[in-house]
């Protein structure tokens, strides 16, 4: 038999697979009251299992007029995002290029943006002082990012 936080998580991701967006909103008190448990037992799953680590983003608002808001991240975008956070003013072309490389060999760009995006990266590491080309180079990803969801 499943435990209440497994089956509280199959709830919310029922909900969630019944959405277009992948986005939810939800009542805490309600939902407790139809799972039949303490709304802290429901704050503990969407505290431990939908985490950004996981694809999630949670919002919560207590009170009268609470909610909860649960959106589901492509994993692409946290691919991403992880590989703009690793960037920083020490790296090496060869650093950025084992970036790409990794992106490509993942199959989260194509041979020709690897291609383009490591001739951006070589123009910028030359041209431009690190604390002036990384967030460039940030911004060059995260646009990736959202071009292939």
């Amino acid at each position: 038999m499943n435990n209440l936080a497994d089956i509280i998580e199959q709830w919310i991701l029922r909900e969630m697979s019944q959405e277009q967006d992948d986005i939810i909103v939800l009542r805490r008190n309600e939902m407790a009251e139809e799972l039949d448990c303490a709304p802290s037992q429901i704050s503990y799953v969407l505290s431990t299992r939908f985490t950004i680590e996981r694809g999630f983003i949670v919002e919560s608002r207590r009170g009268s007029g609470g909610f909860v808001r649960i959106a589901r991240i492509p994993v692409q975008t946290l691919v991403y995002q992880d590989a703009a956070n690793q960037m920083n003013d020490s790296m090496s072309l060869a650093d950025l290029k084992a970036i790409v490389t990794h992106l490509r060999s993942h199959h989260l760009m194509t041979g020709r943006e690897a291609a383009l995006i490591y001739k951006c990266f070589s123009i910028l590491h030359e041209r431009l002082e690190p604390q002036e080309r990384i967030p460039l180079l940030k911004s060059l990803l995260l646009t990736l990012a959202t071009q292939n969801e």
